[in-house]
């Protein structure tokens, strides 16, 4: 048996205070009983000892495998910094695990049991009292919990980094856990080598600097102080015969019994600790507050800021962490389902209509899309009624149950239509992410969202099936055997339907529970799941009928998703025309009119991308198109603000309609409104950007005005003539994002709007100011005396200069106005507060070559805009974001231009 005392680390580590390193006897327990053992630890106990603050607790911070109390640096510094304002302050103790870092070696067997029985011994040799917050990371993070479910006298709330509570029997171990433990490879990965410990490292988004890789080398330079790493791999609990299997099971069911505040920060790129580990401690955790750090991974301390995030959370929840237990309600009392004594009584549920139609034989849904089939698809309300009857109760027959998460992988029109009517009626969560993110951007979206079923067509179940989606799959078509046997399929929509033939619908959902993920567009970041419930989809059912008077003889044509399914909810037919929904530019004229033709519908609901080609195949209509398009009297131009010529251009095809642009967002669909003659009305003004109407119904708009930073730090109001960060509230505002507590966070603090604050000139709207759910959209712009919004453009494209923050789009509206220039953009380059801007603009007719403009192009394009312009450059096409073609990327546009003009070759942005 080889020991080695406990050392202190190098007092030269990046990052680490050696003044918080200490070294401990530890009397034994379990197989140590009788001996004592030395820990080394890190303690801000003395720093705060010293600064003399106020302790509140203690933050247990236990470490993984294969790294040592180092991972947890950023913590111990900045949480002694906070201290030094004077105020109550946590005592961080990070310990390093025997055998671990530089705790004494061993040379004794230490499974799961023994570890947690090591840190209770630990934590008694310190004397440490409660308030305790226990705090891990990879098998730290079982570890850590053991003690939290034994000490519940002591514990005052969990944090938790990517890790692992259970392990479904019969379900591989991820695949680099198998390797390591493969015949003949443990040893020589984990204790021989430095193989394990070098995989682990690796799994950063960017390479760790030198410097803090050696730091985590540093107490695992031999074979012998590597013994640790190869015992924790041998004892990752594979089955049931695995001697921790028990100890795994009993930890996994004290967490599901705890009831304190909880914290998860997740690295969703992490080949080992996926988001099948964070789904399952959710389960376990309902209340507990998590976010995922898009692009972070297994080492998720260094790839995002953990740090400010958890003291972030020590402040938010102080109360309730100093005095564990007087909260009321508790934790899991406030995530409990929805009181049966909940006044329900103005709640219209979303299928409402389609249930009073149930005996009507005239049509409901129509697709248009061939697909295989010969012509158009039509369904009676009478059809569509059964068939979300008969899918929703086959889909209980099979265990869906409220709560659980239905991702749907199917394009618009009947069968999609059905499917999230059925879902919504038994109260699973509908899971719809635009197929326009990509494959990269849907696997974000489905394996974020972590759905318990996935419903789609074949080319969805094959990316479900290869990229290793989550969730029990079901397909909208009976697929041979031995096809659904390779795609994982275990069900068919048929199969559905007969299953359920003898089951009951259970009692339906409530306004207040969850009802949609729906995916934002992805153009700013990563798509955000957007969570809405049930009583926020009627408000916005409510909010479109009645501002744009939908009755049953209405009629929609529905070329822009989102709106596509809301035909059923407003008890009127739709339509959804021959395109493909993905890529909106595939809509053509001919295709709106056969649609209208076919639905005899009277309002067409379009994006701004579908808009352009809808005008731009114009010339492809007969005289019967034309005279079905005078039928029309409403059209919607959704999803991005347009300026008056493109509208007017749709409208020509369109001439008995009105034209509407309203202005909105996934997070709230419909904020603004405003028509072609509004527009051309606001024309005539002097503002900056997009105009986008007045507020509609009993939404909200205010303005939180750019600093000389381009930060939006001034207090949300309805001055007008404020350029700033534009904000909303409505009563279907989206009610959080899924997942991303610091986003809904920042929404939260950062929008509380006080009666003060508010526009005193209108006593009901201060009344009402004070709402609990604001929306800071990320898009900038400013009200003007008629309370009108104009949008200027998005936040992150705000240009600060010298003399402040510049707004792209009313400049961007200036150079259009030359002839020989289609659409600009104009973006930044340089260091920030002294960017200079430069418009980037497609010519007509379109130029071949990526570069500078030509002089007499430049000339105009300088004289047509006040704003002062260091280059004007050409391009064949401006780049566009991943799913609305409407949208430029400016971003992308700011590095390109950048580059070229400081010499790069002149290739297409």
């Amino acid at each position: 048996m080889v020991t080695e005392h406990a050392s202190h680390p190098p007092l030269d580590l990046p990052g680490l205070d050696p003044r918080f390193s200490h070294i401990t006897a530890v009397p034994g327990s379990g197989a140590d009983a009788g001996l004592s053992r030395e820990w080394h630890y890190l303690d801000t106990g003395d720093e705060l000892a010293h600064l003399g603050v106020p302790i509140v607790g203690t933050v247990l911070a236990v470490h993984g495998n294969p790294t040592w109390s180092y991972y947890w640096r950023d913590l111990l510094t900045q949480s002694a910094q906070a201290a030094e304002s004077g105020s109550p302050a946590w005592r961080v103790i990070a310990v390093d695990q025997l055998d671990m870092g530089y705790s004494e070696r061993t040379g004794i067997h230490r499974p799961l049991a023994q570890r947690v029985t090591d840190l209770t011994a630990f934590t008694d040799a310190l004397a440490l009292t409660g308030p305790v917050i226990s705090l891990g990371h990879d098998w730290g993070g079982v570890v850590s919990l053991g003690w939290a479910v034994d000490h519940p006298s002591q514990l005052a709330g969990v944090m938790l980094l990517n890790t692992a509570v259970h392990h479904e029997q019969g379900k591989p171990i991820p695949a680099p856990l198998r390797l390591a433990r493969a015949r003949g490879m443990l040893a020589a990965s984990t204790v021989r080598t430095t193989a394990f410990l070098e995989t682990t490292l690796a799994l950063t988004s960017a390479p760790l600097d030198a410097a803090v890789k050696d730091a985590y080398r540093a107490p695992y330079r031999t074979a012998s102080r590597r013994q640790g790493i190869g015992g924790f791999v041998a004892d990752i609990p594979v089955d049931a015969n695995h001697e921790s299997f028990s100890e795994l099971e009993r930890i996994a069911a004290g967490v599901a019994q705890l009831d304190l505040p909880a914290l998860m920060l997740w690295g969703p790129r992490d080949p080992i600790f996926s988001d099948y580990y964070l789904d399952d401690l959710i389960e376990r955790l309902p209340y507990a507050n998590v976010h995922r750090f898009e692009g972070a991974g297994h080492l998720v301390a260094e790839d995002a800021p953990y740090a400010d995030s958890v003291l972030t959370w020590l402040s938010d929840n102080a109360a309730s962490l100093a005095n564990p237990g007087s909260t009321s309600p508790s934790p899991r009392q406030a995530v409990a389902p929805v009181s049966p004594d909940l006044d329900d009584s103005n709640f219209v549920p979303l299928w409402h209509k389609l249930d009073a139609r149930r005996d009507d034989t005239a049509t409901a849904v129509i697709d248009m899309s061939t697909r295989g089939r010969r012509g158009p698809q039509q369904v009676s309300w009478r059809q569509l009624a059964d068939r979300v009857s008969q899918i929703a109760a086959g889909l209980t027959s099979i265990g869906v149950e409220k709560g659980q998460r239905v991702s749907l992988l199917i394009p618009p029109g009947p069968t999609l239509t059905a499917v999230v009517y059925a879902c919504l009626r038994i109260g699973a969560v509908i899971v719809v992410a635009d197929a326009g993110l990509g494959v990269k951007g849907l696997t974000r979206a489905v394996r974020g969202s972590w759905p318990d079923f996935v419903i789609g067509e074949a080319p969805g179940l094959i990316a479900a099936r290869t990229l290793g989606w989550p969730g029990v799959r079901i397909s909208t078509a009976r697929l041979p055997k031995v096809s659904a046997a390779t795609l994982g399929v275990s069900y068919s929509l048929r199969d559905i339907i007969t299953l359920g033939a003898d089951t009951p619908i259970p009692a339906p959902p409530r306004s207040e529970d969850d009802a949609a993920i729906l995916f934002t567009s992805g153009s700013t970041g990563p798509a955000k799941g957007v969570v809405y419930r049930h009583g926020q989809l009627s408000a916005l059912r409510d909010v479109l009928a009645s501002h744009f008077e939908v009755t049953a003889d209405t009629g929609l044509v529905t070329g822009f998703a989102p709106f596509a399914l809301l035909g059923p909810a407003l008890g009127t037919r739709s339509v959804t025309p021959e395109m493909d929904v993905s890529s909106p530019r595939t809509l053509t004229a001919h295709a709106v009119a056969a649609a209208v033709q076919a639905s005899g519908a009277s309002m067409v609901f379009l994006s701004p991308a579908a808009i352009l080609n809808v005008v731009a195949t114009a010339g492809d209509l007969t005289p019967q198109d034309r005279s079905e398009l005078e039928r029309v009297r409403t059209f919607l131009s959704t999803g991005a603000p347009i300026g008056a010529e493109l509208l007017a251009s749709l409208g020509a095809l369109m001439p008995n309609a009105t034209p509407h642009s309203p202005y909105g967002m996934t997070e709230c669909l419909l904020v603004t409104d405003i028509t072609l003659d509004g527009i051309r009305t606001a024309a005539g003004d002097t503002d900056a950007g997009v105009c986008v109407g007045r507020p509609i119904g009993a939404n909200l708009v205010r303005i939180s005005a750019l600093d000389e930073g381009g930060v939006a730090t001034g207090a949300p109001s309805s001055e007008p003539g404020v350029l700033g960060e534009i904000i909303v509230s409505a009563p279907h505002l989206k009610d959080h994002y899924d997942r991303l507590w610091l986003t809904d966070r920042a929404a939260v603090r950062e929008t509380k709007i006080d009666t003060d604050a508010a526009d005193a000139s209108d006593a009901a709207d201060a009344a009402d100011a004070p709402r609990a759910r604001w929306h800071r959209t990320g898009d900038v712009g400013h009200l003007d005396d008629l309370g009108r919004l104009w949008v200027e453009g998005r936040l992150p494209h705000v240009i600060v200069s010298a003399t402040g923050p510049i707004a792209p789009v009313g400049a961007e509206q200036d150079v259009e106005g030359v002839s020989a220039v289609r659409r600009a953009a104009v973006v930044g380059v340089g260091p920030h507060r002294l960017r200079q801007a430069v418009a980037v603009v497609e010519t007509i007719p379109s130029t071949n070559r990526p570069g500078l403009a030509s002089p007499e192009l430049t000339t105009a394009v300088r004289a047509s805009t006040t704003l002062p312009l260091v280059a004007v450059l050409a391009v064949p096409q401006l780049p566009t974001d991943i799913r609305h073609n409407s949208k430029i990327d400016r971003s992308r546009l700011s590095i390109w231009a950048e580059r070229l003009l400081a010499g790069g070759k002149p290739t297409a942005p």
